[in-house]
């Protein structure tokens, strides 16, 4: 049952980071304006860069291994301030790369110098180590309390134009806050260790395998509005990123299964226990398949309508591009399943990375002449492309050890499901005004449309899935 408490503890979260934006983003668009926003968002981007890097990939790779170690809580104090004084070091060397970096760029130094409290938020992050342990009541709850004063504090002291970096320190002071408030716990679970018994070298090798896949990752979700905004215009690249943010945010309901059963699964492939590595991503994998498929169906659905009360009617594109994107989403939920649940926490990092890197490349390959040829829309479809490819290198490393007809048993029967939900969802979408009462109807009555086909067809997974929480493997 545990898992399952830490699955829902972190679908609560994951609903919550939906509905905050929805409140704030309409404000802060309004109060800041284009400039401020997009002030914002450059410097941000250019501090998460150094996050990236001075991480190291310490944060995944720190997640698995703790999940290796728990149940020895000497190995586990040893690992947990080796990985803790590696990933200071490593952060403390970005944090002063940047700072002189932000010295010497005039023109948004006071913004990019109040940015840097998130290279210092993430040199405190300790996160991996709660997630390793399976403790994500503790991660959720800071997460929980840090959006919510956040929320708060933009609507009380964000209030013109000229409060830009008050909304960036807002951002930041709240992330470095909820860094510090887990501290505490660690006394629980962690002890001290013999200075000379500490080995920092032996983590970094491993940690840059995991590194390397995130760098590919970002390469290919951050080209596509480089080059859209080269090739065609700004305007094209927002379009793109703004249709990326809406489907990404929405699966994060799924791709948080990733999250949650890395650790887990990490243990009991450490115990060899494969059997029930093998059983538990099965099912994860259809649950996975159950959820994802119905909120692309449904995206897709109501994109048009939501677009517009959501962004405006400038953005009407958007709603084509979500269409095409939510193609990719049930893709991007395998990936997560394949890689973050079985490739990673069962040591095939090499195999991730393969997979990972393949997708970069074909989103290069594709992007040139689909953007010539369909601008944003080729952008869209090279995006779905690449997700198609790191998901199949996926299957192909995991099919030596678990059968493809398994992961994709009875899936007709939920595309049939989602097909009749799309299909009755588009047209009652064709009759109703846009408002945000007819958007919410849309949505409910997809969801009872699914619910009803599901009932109807019944398939296996549900009664799988049901077994595997009574007997408390799950």
């Amino acid at each position: 049952m545990k898992v399952v408490k830490n699955y829902l503890w972190n679908v609560s979260y994951q609903i919550f980071v939906i509905i905050v934006p929805m409140i704030t983003m309409p404000y802060i668009s309004r109060v800041l304006g284009p400039h401020g926003v997009g002030v914002n968002s450059f410097t941000n981007s250019i501090v998460q860069y150094f996050v990236l890097f001075g991480g190291l990939g310490l944060g995944l790779y720190g997640n698995r291994e703790i999940a290796y170690v728990r149940d020895d809580k000497r190995q586990l104090s040893k690992e947990f301030w080796e990985l803790l004084i590696l990933r200071t070091v490593t952060m403390t060397s970005a944090l002063v790369i940047y700072i002189i970096m932000a010295y010497n760029w005039r023109e948004y130094r006071g913004f990019l110098f109040i940015q840097s409290i998130q290279i210092i938020a993430a040199i405190i992050d300790i996160s991996w180590f709660f997630m390793g342990i399976e403790n994500f009541r503790i991660t959720v709850l800071r997460n929980l309390l840090v959006k919510s004063i956040s929320v708060i504090c933009i609507f009380l002291f964000v209030k013109s134009r000229n409060d830009t970096g008050v909304y960036i320190a807002i951002l930041a002071l709240s992330t470095l806050f909820g860094n510090l408030t887990v501290f505490p716990y660690l006394k629980t679970y962690i002890t001290r260790i013999p200075y000379n018994s500490i080995s920092l070298l032996r983590h970094l090798k491993p940690s840059i395998y995991l590194f390397i896949p995130q760098i590919a990752i970002q390469i290919y979700v951050v080209l596509n509005k480089t080059m859209l905004g080269q090739m065609v215009s700004v305007d094209a690249a927002g379009f793109y990123d703004s249709s990326d943010k809406i489907i990404r945010l929405v699966l994060a309901i799924v791709t948080g299964t990733g999250t949650v059963l890395l650790p887990h699964i990490a243990n009991q492939f450490i115990k060899g226990h494969l059997e029930q590595v093998r059983e538990t991503f099965t099912i994860s994998f259809q649950f996975v398949t159950l959820i994802s498929l119905p909120i692309a169906f449904g995206l897709a659905a109501i994109s048009s309508k939501f677009v517009y009360l959501f962004l405006g009617g400038s953005f009407e594109i958007v709603g084509l591009l979500l269409q095409i994107e939510a193609i990719a989403g049930v893709f991007i939920a395998w990936d997560n399943a394949l890689g973050q649940q079985y490739l990673l926490p069962t040591g095939q990092t090499s195999r991730y990375t393969i997979a990972v890197v393949t997708g970069a490349l074909v989103n290069i390959f594709f992007n040139v002449p689909f953007i010539l040829f369909w601008k944003t829309v080729g952008s869209m479809w090279a995006t779905v492309l690449s997700e198609v490819a790191v998901t199949l290198v996926m299957l192909f490393y995991v099919r030596q050890k678990i059968k493809i007809a398994s992961l994709y048993h009875e899936f007709w029967k939920i595309f049939v499901a989602c097909s009749v939900m799309f299909l009755s969802v588009s047209k009652l979408d064709s009759f109703l005004k846009t408002s945000w009462l007819s958007l919410c109807i849309e949505v409910a009555y997809g969801a009872v449309i699914y619910l009803l086909a599901i009932l109807v067809f019944k398939p296996k997974i549900i009664q799988d899935f049901k077994n595997f929480v009574n007997a408390r493997k799950f």
